[in-house]
């Protein structure tokens, strides 16, 4: 995968903080994984605030994604491979 943008994806937050991501992701998914920035999803690697928090329903995987210059949004990507892939690699479950 070479770039976010390629991929079918839906925005849930725009402009948001990385705590107003993290609060939503814990509240709103039914599992989730914190992991520390430089943790890589869609074969690239996440910024942000530590704990930063990618949450998965099934094959949804919802994640923080900062872009230059346009701030950071809260994103779902429906995924099987990737949302096994950060089941399989991200520290401790929870909820």
């Amino acid at each position: 995968m070479g770039c976010i943008e390629s991929l079918k994806y839906e925005i849930i937050l725009r402009g948001a903080s990385f705590k107003e991501c993290r609060d939503y992701v814990r509240a709103h998914c039914s599992e989730y994984y914190d992991v520390q920035p430089g943790f890589r999803i869609f074969e690239k690697a996440v910024i942000g605030v530590p704990p930063i928090s990618i949450g998965l329903d099934g094959d949804t995987v919802t994640f923080p994604y900062t872009k230059p210059c346009y701030g950071t949004f809260l994103m779902r990507i429906d995924d099987h491979e990737e949302a096994e892939r950060i089941r399989h690699i991200a520290p401790g479950k929870k909820k």
